[in-house]
């Protein structure tokens, strides 16, 4: 865990505390209880005979490879995470910023940062690895930036304010 916010590299994906402290319950749960609970399943599921047509078995299977993928996922942020408050806002967008701002001529207000740090909140996120992250990333309030959206349209955005998220 990294926790001086100011030395960031290229990987690093900032994290509130909070977040992190759930995402790490989270690992911990997948790869102990949450990991058995999903081997018992195919596990009963073997037990019921043929697997060709164990519909209970594939279902488990498949939900194995997706818990495997989310605690490998899981420890690549955590491992890389940039750990702290919201780094202090100066009107830029980066990570860690509520920003607001005019895209395609609908006003948003938006989280810029990894979509964990949001958590069961309704607040949208984007990612600074998106389209629009990418164009929008150290951009100030009344810059205006175009990007290409993944369908090919090319999408305006003008900011209007990026201010510390405070969670």
């Amino acid at each position: 865990m990294t926790t001086n916010t100011s030395e960031t590299d290229e990987n690093a994906q900032w994290l509130s505390q909070e977040a992190y402290d759930r995402l790490s319950g989270e690992l911990e749960h997948l790869k102990g209880p949450g990991r058995q609970e999903v081997v018992d399943r195919i596990s009963a599921a073997r037990d019921e005979g043929d697997l060709k047509e164990n519909g209970g078995y594939h279902a488990a299977k498949e939900e194995q490879g997706k818990a495997e993928a989310r605690i490998r996922y899981l420890e690549q942020l955590l491992e890389s995470a940039v750990v702290g408050d919201a780094p202090e806002g100066d009107g830029t967008v980066q990570p860690g910023q509520l920003v607001r701002a005019k895209v395609a001529g609908r006003e948003l207000e938006f989280l810029f940062g990894n979509r964990e740090i949001a958590g069961d909140s309704d607040l949208t996120v984007y990612s600074p690895s998106s389209p629009m992250g990418e164009a929008i990333n150290g951009t100030k309030a009344g810059d205006e930036v175009t990007y290409t959206a993944p369908n090919g349209r090319e999408i305006e955005v003008e900011i209007i304010s990026a201010e510390t998220y405070t969670g």
